[in-house]
């Protein structure tokens, strides 16, 4: 399955990109994924336990399980206006 990873304030930066795709196994979690974001983006390792994770327009934790289309957001613990 396929899903988007959007990258919201300074994770932009960090990442160079503010959105990229993931081919996932059927099942996957949002923790899953979450660990192969940091393979590919290691700069965000600091950030692991404290980034806000969304599943379209509402929070989820490690556990949600992912669908294939989802859109998935990634947000630095602290954000400015």
């Amino acid at each position: 399955m396929t899903v988007k990873v959007k990258f919201w304030s300074y994770f932009s930066d960090l990442t160079e990109n503010r959105e990229t795709t993931f081919e996932l196994a059927k099942d996957t979690t949002l923790g899953e994924l979450h660990t192969q974001v940091l393979k590919q983006f290691p700069k965000l390792a600091k950030m692991k336990k404290s980034t806000l994770k969304a599943v379209g327009v509402e929070y989820q934790n490690n556990n949600y399980v992912l669908n294939d289309g989802d859109e998935v957001s990634l947000f630095p613990p602290v954000q400015g206006g």
